[in-house]
């Protein structure tokens, strides 16, 4: 069992997989600056460590992070749409941060460094196979930076300290920190609480990645061996479909699930979100045998069910599931 640092791990992928690590009988550190809380964490497990903390902050971080062996960073100002905030907020935090603390986890010892960068740095791409050596087209900052930070990493990658980037594809389904500004997680939440699908654009490809094969990908870079994967890159995604496609599987799920709801028409919109591709995910599978076992119905009735159990309450007006809202309202810095 391995002693695991885990920055971003109050959020919404990071949660749910602190929760998968400590039942595996590893003991995780969380380093959060917790502008979503820790509420939804087991504080009670004698395992999780929860320390309140900023990456920008390398003294704290130093000191938090003596002791483990896999680092696993998540920490970032996520989502494209987030560079609406403060765009030296998203630089500090996604860059500036970035080679200070991979320097930090070299020198304290850690053996294994696990970068979660982002399927987005593709960008806008008419492949319809992007591969992991597909040039990136980076539209906003966020993905600008998530390309940038990997050759960084690899950088400092040796024998003694195992370095690896894997690029998700969009994150759906239900976390206990559950996010309501992703393709698959809006579209469901239109569809059961306002009776309407907006669909904004729909002509944009998407690849989809449920939450659980997200967690169970970052589980098996932490066992995989060094050679398999030190200074290696790994799409990390399942189905490849346009909002358009994904916005017929939520009405079909829904309509399902729901028998009270009697129809769901689909309204579409325009939008500004460019971002287009379809990601090639083979790599990991011949490496390290990974396939996703979870499909974009399965994350729509996982959500359905948590909606008909009363877990996700004021799912508009409530910014806890709203990153960009969010950390407006709390005046980030």
């Amino acid at each position: 069992m391995a002693k695991i640092f885990v920055t971003g791990g109050a959020g919404y992928c990071g949660s749910r997989l602190v929760g998968q690590l400590l039942s595996k009988g590893h003991q995780v550190i969380v380093y959060d600056i917790m502008y979503f809380t820790d509420d939804h964490l087991p504080k009670k497990n004698k395992d999780l460590t929860i320390i309140k903390g900023d990456i920008r902050d390398q003294i704290l971080l130093e000191k938090s992070s003596k002791g483990c062996e896999i680092f696993i960073s998540l920490a970032c100002i996520s989502n494209d749409a987030s560079f609406e905030l403060n765009e030296d907020l998203s630089t500090s935090v996604n860059f500036n941060a970035f080679e200070p603390m991979v320097k930090i986890a070299k020198k304290n010892g850690f053996k294994r460094f696990i970068y979660a960068s982002s399927s987005s740095v593709y960008g806008v791409s008419e492949e319809k196979n992007v591969r992991e050596d597909h040039p990136l087209v980076p539209l906003t900052l966020y993905n600008k930076f998530k390309g940038l930070c990997e050759p960084i990493l690899n950088k400092y990658g040796d024998d003694d300290f195992t370095v690896v980037t894997f690029r998700p594809a969009t994150v759906c389904g239900y976390s206990d920190r559950l996010r309501l500004d992703l393709s698959v997680n809006i579209l469901t939440n239109h569809a059961i609480n306002k009776k309407k699908i907006t669909v904004f654009g729909g002509d944009q490809l998407r690849p989809n990645l449920h939450i659980q094969d997200y967690c169970d990908a970052v589980e098996l870079l932490i066992n995989a061996n060094t050679e398999s994967i030190n200074k290696e890159v790994f799409n990390v995604g399942y189905q490849n479909f346009s909002i358009n496609e994904i916005a017929l599987m939520v009405q079909k799920v829904v309509l399902e699930e729901f028998e009270e709801i009697k129809e769901l028409p689909i309204v579409r919109t325009q939008s500004d979100d460019k971002r287009s591709y379809h990601i090639n995910s083979d790599k990991i599978y011949k490496i390290l045998k990974f396939k996703p076992k979870f499909s974009i119905e399965d994350a729509i009735r996982d959500l359905c069910k948590a909606f008909k159990d009363n877990k996700i309450q004021n799912s508009f007006e409530n910014d806890i599931y709203f990153n960009v809202k969010r950390l407006k309202n709390l005046k980030v810095s």
